[in-house]
């Protein structure tokens, strides 16, 4: 079992983290911690223990601490937690400083429950490939453990008949709208057809990244509003 401490200010967020754990064999949530400091406190106690915790879902964006400086101090543990930094910011130098002090993997929100899912699923073939204690045969051996950690689309981290980068731009037109948004609101935003619209934001919803609710409005059918968790 892989001890996994979800670090995330949002508890909504933290929240749909730890479903979307559940829904995956061979992980067990250790802690959820909303701060920088809670997280340090238990990953230093839990080191201490016959039960570390394993991997490190870690948000970049904490209200206490940066976390790239938290991924720093997580990787002077012993053992050493591994690192799979989440979080909505694209900027390159944030990718290679959290690479650079511990992240093995980086996963950008939003992201759907399949890509959760392929990115874990990846580690787990990576700790499998690479268990602890012991000693590589050779650099193959090194290569292929690595490669387990980069997941590639074709694997099915984006659903058959949806683009990565449509998807995208229908998440983010959500998760940018404060009262939510219809498909046709999305429609109009992204320049897709309504239909297009609605089958991502379907997607979307059933993957957990979004929440429905129904808008009756004053005349005409009732709309479905698509709110970001």
């Amino acid at each position: 079992m892989i001890n996994v401490l979800i670090v995330e200010d949002e508890p909504l967020i933290a929240e749909a983290h730890q479903t979307y754990l559940a829904r995956l064999s061979g992980f067990s949530v250790s802690a959820v911690a909303h701060t920088a400091r809670d997280a340090m406190r238990h990953a230093s106690a839990a080191a201490a223990t016959d039960a570390p915790v394993d991997l490190v879902l870690l948000d970049i964006g904490l209200p206490d601490a940066n976390g790239i400086a938290l991924a720093k101090a997580l990787s002077g543990l012993v053992p050493a937690p591994d690192i799979i930094a989440i979080t909505s910011e694209r900027d390159l130098e944030m990718v290679r400083a959290a690479v650079g002090h511990g992240a093995l993997a980086y996963l950008l929100k939003p992201f759907t429950f399949a890509a959760f899912r392929d990115r874990l699923e990846g580690y787990r073939r990576y700790r499998r490939a690479l268990p602890a204690g012991t000693q590589a045969a050779s650099q193959a051996e090194v290569d292929r453990a690595l490669a387990e950690l980069r997941v590639s689309p074709a694997k099915g981290s984006t659903p058959k008949g949806t683009a990565p980068g449509t998807n995208d731009e229908i998440a983010r037109a959500v998760r940018d709208s404060a009262d939510g948004v219809t498909a046709d609101d999305v429609a109009r935003l992204v320049g897709v057809s309504r239909v297009t619209a609605w089958r991502y934001l379907e997607r979307l919803a059933d993957d957990g990244v979004l929440t429905r609710h129904t808008d009756y409005g004053k005349a005409g059918r009732p709309k479905t509003r698509y709110q970001w968790r």
